[in-house]
C-alpha cells in the first residue's frame, strides 16, 4: 500500500512539473534554449538515462538538433556551443520516394505514431544498427526506447522526441512503463505547439526586417548621392552601442543594453530615413533652391524679362507722349540695371552650398515690392532664405515624418 502511495505522489509530482514546464515553454524565446530544455525535462520526467530532439528540416530530412546521454557524458547541440556531428536522417528513399520506416525515428516522423521499444537488441521491424555501432565503439548499451512525434497546432509532424534507456528506483534500465510514454505525449504536444510559436514568431521577425530593408535598399538607390547610406547607419549604429554597452568608465559606464533594445535599435537604424519612399527625387536630389524637375531659375529669369519689357515699354510711351526723352531713357537704364542686379542676387541665394547672411536674407525680405511680387509667386519665396534649400511649407513631403 505504502508503494502504491508514493508512485502516486510521485506521479502527481510529475504532472505539476508537466504543467509547470508548458508555461515556462511558453515563455521561453530563444529557440536552443527552448530545444534543450524540452529534451532535459523529457529525460528527467521519464527517468531516462539519454535522448535526441530531431527536427524535420526543408529538405525532407531529420535533422538531430540536441543529443544528451548522461552514462556517456554526452552534450551535444542547444546551448553547449557544440553542433551535433551526425547528417540528417531520410524520411524518404531519395530514389524511389518511399517512406522510410527501418530508422524508428523517421518512422515516428512520417507515421506520427509513438513507438516503444522494450529492447532495441530483441525487437524486429527497425533498424538499430547505428545504434549497435555506436554501443560497440562506446561500450554503452543502447535497450529501451521511447519515441514521440512532435505535431503542430496544424496536426504536422515538426519533430521527433526519442529517450532512451528509462530507469527504475534501483537504476535498472527497464522498459519505458506505460504512465511515463503519457507524460512524454503531453510534454511533446507543448513542446510542438512551443516550437511552432517560435518559428512563426522568427519568421515573422525576418520578413520585417526584409521589408525594413528593401524600404532602405530603395531609398539608396534613388539618390547617387546618399547610396549606401540607409546600410551603412545600422552597421555604425550597432558599433557606437556595443561601444557604449560594454564602457566601464566615462558617461556611458552605466549604460546597458537588454536583446529588447538590441533589437529595437536595430530596427530604428534601418528605418531612421524611410519618411525619404514619400519625398520625391527631385527634391532627394535637388541642388538648387527653385529646383523642382527642373531649376527654376530660368522661370525667374523669365519673369525678370518681362518686367524688363514693361520698364522698355513705359519709357517709349513716355517718349510718344513728349516726356524728356533723355530722363525717360537714364530712368529706364536705371531700372534694367536694378533689375538685373535683383536677378544676380537671387541667382546667387538659388545655390545650396552656403549660408545666406542676415543682411541677404533680409534684402529678401524687404524688397517685396510690386517688382518682386511680379517675379515671386507664394510658393516660389520661401526658398531663397537661411540655410534650407526646400521649401519651408510643413506641408512639403520633405517636412513629414513617419507616423508609426
Amino acid at each position: 500500500m505504502s508503494r502504491r502511495r508514493e508512485t502516486a505522489i510521485d506521479f502527481q509530482d510529475r504532472l505539476r512539473r508537466l504543467v509547470d514546464l508548458g508555461i515556462a515553454l511558453s515563455a521561453e524565446r530563444v529557440l536552443d534554449r527552448l530545444l534543450e530544455r524540452i529534451l532535459l525535462e523529457a529525460k528527467d520526467l521519464t527517468n531516462a538515462d539519454g535522448g535526441t530532439l530531431y527536427l524535420c528540416d526543408e529538405h525532407d530530412g531529420l535533422e538531430f538538433v540536441i543529443v544528451r546521454n548522461d552514462t556517456l557524458g554526452i552534450a551535444l547541440g542547444g546551448t553547449t556551443g557544440h553542433k551535433v556531428p551526425f547528417p540528417p536522417l531520410r524520411l524518404r528513399d531519395p530514389e524511389t520516394g518511399e517512406p522510410n520506416h527501418h530508422n524508428v525515428a523517421t518512422y515516428t516522423a512520417v507515421q506520427g505514431r509513438t513507438v516503444t521499444v522494450d529492447d532495441a537488441y530483441d525487437t524486429k521491424g527497425f533498424d538499430f544498427s547505428g545504434a549497435k555501432k555506436f554501443d560497440a565503439s562506446t561500450g554503452y548499451r543502447s535497450k529501451s526506447f521511447l519515441t514521440v512525434p512532435l505535431r503542430n497546432y496544424q496536426g504536422d509532424v515538426i519533430g521527433v522526441l526519442q529517450l532512451i534507456n528509462a530507469h527504475d528506483a534501483e537504476g535498472q534500465v527497464v522498459p519505458f512503463p506505460q504512465e511515463n510514454c503519457a507524460l512524454a505525449e503531453a510534454l511533446a504536444s507543448q513542446a510542438a505547439v512551443a516550437i511552432d510559436n517560435q518559428r512563426l514568431i522568427e519568421a515573422q521577425r525576418r520578413l520585417l526586417e526584409a521589408f525594413i530593408q528593401v524600404i532602405a535598399h530603395a531609398i539608396d538607390a534613388k539618390s547617387p548621392y546618399t547610396g549606401g547610406h540607409c546600410v551603412r547607419v545600422p552597421i555604425l549604429t550597432k558599433m557606437l552601442a556595443e561601444a557604449a554597452h560594454v564602457s566601464v568608465e566615462g558617461p556611458f559606464a552605466g549604460f546597458t543594453l537588454t536583446e529588447t533594445q538590441r533589437y529595437e535599435l536595430h530596427l530604428a537604424a534601418w528605418l531612421h530615413d524611410c519618411g525619404k519612399v514619400t519625398t520625391p527625387e527631385y527634391v532627394v536630389d535637388k541642388a538648387t533652391k527653385l529646383e523642382t524637375i527642373y531649376d527654376r531659375l530660368h522661370e525667374i529669369r523669365t519673369r525678370f524679362e518681362v518686367l524688363r519689357r514693361d520698364a522698355e515699354i513705359a519709357c517709349l510711351k513716355g517718349q510718344l507722349a513728349g516726356g524728356d526723352a533723355v530722363a525717360l531713357q537714364n530712368a529706364f537704364e536705371a531700372r534694367c540695371r536694378e533689375l538685373e542686379e535683383q536677378f544676380v542676387f537671387i541667382a546667387s541665394c538659388n545655390e545650396g552650398g552656403g549660408v545666406l547672411r542676415s543682411r541677404q536674407g533680409g534684402a529678401v525680405e524687404g524688397n517685396r515690392r510690386p517688382n518682386l511680387d511680379a517675379v515671386f509667386r507664394p510658393h516660389d519665396r520661401p526658398v531663397v532664405g537661411g540655410k534650407q534649400t526646400l521649401s519651408g511649407d510643413p506641408s512639403s513631403p520633405c517636412h513629414r515624418t513617419l507616423v508609426g
